[in-house]
């Protein structure tokens, strides 16, 4: 009994609550026409107005005859794009075909000639160089160095390096 009497209690309180919320919902139509009546700006005038300008400018964009319209600006002596693009197109294959004709291997002599710097000679002594610096280092017997250095009271690194690692395991 005391459950049902508790559900009704809830059921009265939340209708309570409810019901002035109900009857205070706005209602937007009338609020709309009000608006209107008082000389508003009406939205849906001005949609249906910017909607009709759309489509006469759609219309007269559609309509355009752009090859006309080529035609008379070169009648105006304007630049014609076609006729450059042709005339560089042109001038493209000219500059092609005169690369394909050359010889490199000449030119290359030709310089040589001039006493310009020989890049395979300068190459071929590089890498002879090379080569010396790298028989040097085979060469060298670095553990004989290092027991020179020793001799001339030079640092030990590896008893240091002991001396460290005793004092790591102490700590």
């Amino acid at each position: 009994m005391k459950r049902i009497a508790l559900a009704l209690t809830a059921l009265t309180a939340a209708s309570i609550a409810i019901a002035p919320a109900a009857y205070a919902a706005p209602d937007f139509d009338e609020l709309r026409q009000e608006n209107l009546d008082k000389d508003a700006i009406n939205f849906d005038e001005l949609r249906r107005e910017n909607l009709d300008k759309d489509a006469v400018t759609e219309i007269q964009v559609k309509t355009l005859n752009f090859d006309e319209l080529r035609r008379e600006n070169l009648d105006k002596d304007a630049v014609n794009f076609d006729e450059l693009r042709r005339e560089n197109l042109d001038k493209d294959a000219a500059v092609e075909v005169y690369v394909k004709g050359v010889d490199f291997d000449e030119l290359r002599r030709e310089n040589l000639d001039k006493d310009a710097v020989n890049f395979d000679e300068l190459r071929r002594e590089n890498l002879d160089k090379d080569a010396v610096v790298e028989l040097q280092a085979k060469g060298v017997d670095f553990d004989q160095l290092r027991r020179e250095n020793l001799d001339k009271d030079a640092v030990d690194f590896d008893e240091l390096r002991r001396e460290n690692l005793e004092k790591d395991a102490i700590a």
